[in-house]
């Protein structure tokens, strides 16, 4: 199986949480901050895993960067899951996340989305992450991984 997990990180969590995504998936995983992707990496590519923190409600203007490459129209036959971290505040919830967002555009550029969009938390603006939260997105990778069996 092979994987790639973008994701873009502010203060460092988003970082951890790809990381223990990535850890968690069997096969040969490419872990990389956004930016410029080739066309020729999502060749092949069983899986995409897309990740960001929640800014205002969205991802970061760099995921937005990302997802709005021109190489990235073409995601027919790969399978795309999406993350966020998010605050656990009660207003929050009024802009909403950013792993819906993410998933949206992904479906709409043709990826099969292989589960729902999982947001994983932190403690104030900076983190650092709730207890708990590295080995909750192990668990979801393997999840993601297993549903595609």
């Amino acid at each position: 199986m092979r994987t790639l997990i973008v994701y873009d990180s502010v203060y460092g969590n988003t970082e951890k949480i790809a990381r223990a995504i990535g850890g968690a998936i069997p096969g040969e995983v490419k872990v990389v901050r956004a930016g410029p992707v080739e066309a020729s990496e999502l060749n092949g590519l069983d899986l995409l895993i897309v990740g960001a923190p929640t800014q205002g409600g969205r991802p970061t203007e760099a995921m937005q960067a990302f997802l709005g490459q021109g190489s990235m129209l073409s995601l027919g036959g790969i399978r795309v899951a999406t993350f966020d971290t998010r605050l656990t505040g009660k207003w929050v919830k009024i802009f909403g996340y950013a792993a819906p967002r993410i998933a949206d555009r992904l479906k709409q550029q043709g990826g099969t989305v292989a589960g729902a969009p999982e947001g994983f938390f932190v403690k104030g603006k900076e983190g650092p992450l709730v207890e708990g939260e590295l080995e909750r997105a192990a668990a979801w990778a393997k999840g993601i991984v297993e549903s595609g069996k």
